[in-house]
């Protein structure tokens, strides 16, 4: 997985009514674009994640 800043970072929801969350990438902490990753979400709470198989990124310019 490779991202950049401005990248989205979706989280499919893990079980049944469970909805997907999305992300803003803010800092990229691996090389080359790899994870670990500090996230804004839309409510201004950021988080340090290290994305699983449940997550892809979106490209900012998609």
């Amino acid at each position: 997985m490779q991202a950049s800043v401005g990248d989205k970072l979706l989280t499919h929801g893990r079980v049944v009514g469970q909805q997907d969350r999305f992300a803003e990438i803010v800092e990229v902490l691996g090389e080359d674009g790899t994870p670990p990753y500090r996230v804004r979400f839309p409510d201004g709470h950021e988080a340090l994640v290290s994305p699983g198989a449940d997550s892809v990124v979106r490209n900012r310019d998609a």
